[in-house]
């Protein structure tokens, strides 16, 4: 019953899907490709966490969870970037419509098939992974202790983390990663060359794990945690998910949140603002090039018999 799950989901989503008449074929697309975006994103991550767990070391370390996290966040903007604009991360996406950047209208939309997306990915891995993680566990499917399973899909804190230090932990990872998104996409500043986004984007997540994710988990995306949370609550691990942690559930869910608004507004304040004015922007650009060209117009003064 629990391997059908993901089938469920699919059937449910597919069924969500085609009797939206209200949207076109545009917004189809739309909706299925943002929810691609995280589906495959999500499936490489947590993909990567069930072959280090499940192989007790033999088939990658902590380092190879921050690879597919980067890279599944890479693959997922090359997928969906021209459809939906590859959001995967609510956080993201609250801040860009804080600043203006996206409609309101679309934040409901985004994060609906961000969890769906995340959902749908956990119930995959979870099928590719049933008998590896059944046999690493001995079908005792735990929260907490040596054979703990549910943490594959969700984010769980280390014994040390107390709850103030682990929602002070989000809030300052997701505010590194908005801090350096706004920079990526400022055209102003120095943003990621054209076509290069994706990698640039992946290879920050990657920096933010290896950095900042041991003391739980980096989640840093609502949507990356809530999504799998609930399933690993339907599949078999049960409400535990919820209390473990002492509570700890909704500090990835409400963190991320404080903190994309937090790093965006610094990005902001100290960056951002002082940025010259268009105006200003094309009078430099025009005292540079006059710079570069009073070399040629000394050449061209001088005598045919000079050599230069």
């Amino acid at each position: 019953v629990e391997r059908n799950v993901i089938l469920i989901g699919l059937d449910v989503f597919t069924t969500v899907i085609n009797d939206c008449n209200q949207f076109s074929h545009c917004g189809r697309l739309f909706l299925t490709g943002c929810v691609h975006v995280v589906f495959i994103f999500k499936v490489f991550g947590l993909g990567s966490v069930a072959q280090v767990v499940t192989g007790r070391g033999a088939f990658g370390e902590y380092l190879s969870v921050n690879l597919g996290f980067g890279l599944g966040v890479a693959m997922g903007m090359h997928i969906g970037g021209r459809v939906s604009g590859a959001h995967m991360n609510a956080a993201v996406s609250f801040s860009m419509c804080l600043f203006g950047r996206l409609g309101w209208r679309m934040l409901p939309v985004y994060i609906l098939c961000q969890l769906i997306g995340s959902f749908l990915a956990a119930g995959t891995i979870y099928s590719l992974y049933y008998d590896a993680i059944y046999h690493y566990c001995g079908g005792n499917l735990t929260v907490s202790g040596p054979k703990a399973t549910a943490g594959i899909f969700a984010t769980y804190p280390a014994p040390y983390l107390s709850l103030p230090a682990g929602f002070l932990d989000q809030v300052i990872g997701t505010a590194m990663l908005l801090l350096c998104l706004m920079a990526l996409s400022d055209q102003r500043n120095q943003p990621a060359p054209s076509g290069s986004e994706p990698i640039a984007v992946g290879l920050l997540v990657l920096l933010i794990g290896v950095s900042l994710g041991s003391n739980s988990g980096y989640a840093i995306n609502p949507s990356r945690d809530l999504g799998p949370r609930i399933f690993t609550a339907i599949a078999g691990w049960g409400p535990e998910v919820f209390r473990a942690g002492n509570g700890w559930w909704w500090v990835p869910v409400l963190a991320p949140m404080v903190g994309g608004v937090t790093g965006a507004s610094i990005y902001k304040v100290f960056v951002e603002l002082h940025h010259p004015s268009p105006c200003e922007h094309r009078r430099e650009i025009e005292d540079e090039a006059e710079e570069e060209a009073a070399p040629l117009d000394m050449q061209k003064n001088l005598s045919p018999e000079v050599c230069v």
